[in-house]
């Protein structure tokens, strides 16, 4: 393996399939979502944490039929992070790009990044393993904790 992109190619037909189902479970009834949800997914991220899961599922010789739907379930809960991440920051660009919250303010970023993090927490149910809602939604509860601490510690300097 020489690039990013060799490894990508391992699991091409995986990717295709994380973004279709991505694409199938993105919609809503309410139309600003779906612009926003759109504008966000197409950003331009590298979705590399969806790439580690099938990477590992392909890895450990995974059989099963959910490790598309639970990429799509981590990439969606790091979107919703980037979402309100944006707005503590304050940030108006993010890869080059108006972040959500400088084209349609931050008060539908918070709202649609709770949309995809429940939207994410909807699809997490679907393969019925209490073992994955319990290890996804601990981990959320970090990331959100995680959040308030380096917000809270913004100020010190002697943290990085």
């Amino acid at each position: 393996m020489q690039n990013f992109e060799d490894i990508q190619n391992l699991v091409q037909d995986d990717i295709a399939k994380t973004d279709q189902v991505l694409i199938d479970h993105l919609s809503s009834d309410v139309a600003l979502i779906n612009q926003m949800s759109g504008y966000i997914i197409n950003a331009g991220g590298k979705r590399l944490r969806p790439l580690l899961l099938l990477l590992c599922a392909r890895a450990t010789g995974y059989q099963g039929d959910h490790h598309h739907l639970m990429a799509v379930v981590i990439e969606l809960i790091h979107t919703a992070t980037l979402l309100h991440d944006d707005i503590v920051d304050e940030s108006n660009t993010r890869r080059g790009k108006e972040t959500a919250n400088e084209v349609w303010g931050n008060a539908a970023s918070v709202l649609v990044g709770d949309f995809l993090y429940s939207r994410a927490f909807e699809m997490m149910v679907k393969p019925g393993s209490m073992r994955i809602m319990t290890l996804l939604s601990k981990a959320t509860n970090e990331i959100a904790q995680g959040e308030v601490m380096q917000l809270l510690n913004c100020q010190n300097s002697a943290l990085t």
